[in-house]
């Protein structure tokens, strides 16, 4: 009984984290890896979780008939619909100075004179309020320490910055310019990961939360690393770091940094891509909603579907739930449509058995891409084809 009320109560946090504040400000899956996986084109009609944004704006380049943007969180949409305005704006330096450095001078002048006409009443309304994200100061100097996760990441670097030494070798590891380089640079720092404080904060739900990562999702990770997610995270992080060049890993180096660098950043960023994304702009669109109910107001055969890792979570809290987006998705796809999702565990139980003999999973395609993937924290990919 107690152990029930506990992870109800977990599920709230979670719940209430994520229902009241912007949680994700940047995106936590490699798009250049969803884009060899997708193969989308001039016919495809994408339905995706909007996440931060960033990724809807990547699989523009690929030129898709539509992408339609689905969060439960109006921020999340907000956010992406903030650096569609700045398209819209046709203002690439002022597109960088907010989602490249992460900070602008007088943010609240910016929104009014430059990019309210381009915004919703209901996008205004909160950025109105949040745009000092953008402002730096003292206690917060970048947009990529606001938000959920942003404020771990402050944290984690207000801990480098009270040991120089150390923030020293970890710059040294993201400035390694070959594997070799890297992996001595490495070894140097992953002490770190054997910190009690550091492995104590991410065994507390309310880490978890912010982090992201609800309760039922860390119950995955640790069936497989019983010792918990740090190491889980030693794993990961070992791969990552000694195994894949850092040079271009702008998901790590903007949380470090606070900015991207123009060497170093999401293909939205170039200035290259500007002129074609801003062409392109009215091809996404967002929608506060669950997958299930966009379907449900929505329905059409769509090509693509991108389903980040939220069935985690329905899988164990909400497995109704969990069916019916399924049945929406088969519903509302035509054969070969292509359903892409990421899960902290390592295999597929958490999908439903009914759906197994109307998809087909593409295990060998995955295999050659997962291994790359810059972020490095999911257990696995997946992507499947309908038949």
């Amino acid at each position: 009984m107690i152990t029930k009320l506990k992870n109800i109560f977990n599920d709230k946090l979670f719940n209430s984290i994520h229902s009241n504040n912007l949680v994700y400000n940047t995106c936590w899956e490699d798009p250049r890896i969803d884009r060899k996986l997708l193969n989308l084109n001039s016919k495809s009609s994408v339905v995706m979780i909007t996440s931060a944004g960033c990724n809807a704006l990547d699989y523009l380049l690929d030129n898709p008939k539509e992408i339609n943007a689905v969060d439960i969180n109006q921020r999340q949409n907000s956010l992406l619909n903030l650096k569609k305005a700045c398209f819209l704006a046709d203002d690439y330096v002022l597109l960088f100075k907010l989602f490249g450095e992460g900070r602008i001078n007088d943010p609240h002048t910016i929104l009014k004179k430059q990019l309210k006409e381009y915004l919703t009443k209901e996008d205004y309304k909160y950025w109105n309020e949040k745009i000092k994200y953008f402002k730096s100061d003292k206690v917060n100097n970048s947009f990529y320490y606001r938000g959920t996760s942003g404020k771990f990441a402050k944290v984690f670097n207000q801990y480098l910055n009270s040991k120089p030494k150390l923030r020293e070798l970890v710059e040294d590891l993201f400035e390694s310019d070959n594997l070799n380089k890297q992996t001595k640079a490495f070894k140097k720092i992953n002490h770190i990961f054997d910190n009690v404080i550091l492995e104590w904060l991410l065994k507390r739900h309310i880490t978890l939360a912010l982090l992201g990562i609800p309760t039922n999702q860390y119950k995955l990770i640790i069936k497989d690393f019983p010792l918990g997610l740090m190491q889980y995270l030693k794993e990961k992080f070992n791969h990552l770091f000694t195994e894949l060049p850092i040079k271009d890993n702008y998901f790590w180096r903007v949380y470090l940094y606070g900015a991207y660098s123009q060497s170093c950043k999401p293909n939205y960023l170039s200035e290259d891509n500007f002129n074609f994304l801003k062409s392109n702009m009215s091809k996404i669109s967002t929608h506060t909603n669950t997958i299930a109910g966009f379907l449900e107001e929505n329905s059409n055969k769509y090509s693509h579907f991108v389903l980040l890792d939220h069935q985690d979570w329905l899988a164990i809290n909400r497995p109704d739930e969990l069916i019916r987006e399924w049945e929406l998705i088969l519903k509302n796809s035509s054969k070969g449509t292509k359903i892409l999702l990421r899960s902290a565990s390592f295999n597929r139980g958490f999908l439903p058995n009914f759906i197994l003999d109307k998809i087909e999973f593409l295990d060998d395609e995955v295999d050659k891409h997962h291994p790359n993937d810059r972020v490095g924290t999911y257990g696995s990919t997946h992507l499947a084809i309908v038949k």
